[in-house]
């Protein structure tokens, strides 16, 4: 279950930035999670409540963005959405696919007080 591993690390990155702007208090996350990612999204949602416990994230609002798959294929540069990483283009059935979007796994913004 690495999702709680990765909801420790979005809590230490947190606290961290905020110790660094000598705040004692975080307002807002905001969490961009692609969708091919390879993380359980309802996993992540169980982790993060339990890991903000006790924490300056313990109050604050964590928004979660959702970015869809998109992929571009390698032979005909057709940009198409993504469902899964093995998808082939749907206009030449080609499996090179270049994942543009989709994977992102990052804290996009902070909110310190």
């Amino acid at each position: 279950m690495h999702e709680l591993s990765i909801a420790q690390s979005i809590v230490q990155l947190s606290e961290q930035q905020a110790r660094e702007h000598h705040s004692s208090q975080i307002e807002e996350v905001e969490l961009e999670i692609g969708r091919l990612a390879g993380v359980e999204l309802q996993t992540l949602e169980f982790a993060m409540e339990s890991a903000v416990k006790g924490t300056l994230l313990e109050k604050a609002k964590i928004i979660r963005r959702y970015i869809d798959g998109e992929g571009q294929c390698s032979d005909c540069e057709t940009v198409f959405p993504v469902g899964n990483l093995f998808s082939p283009c749907p206009n030449c059935g080609s499996y090179l696919v270049n994942i543009t979007k989709g994977r992102e796994l990052r804290i996009k913004s902070i909110v310190v007080k």
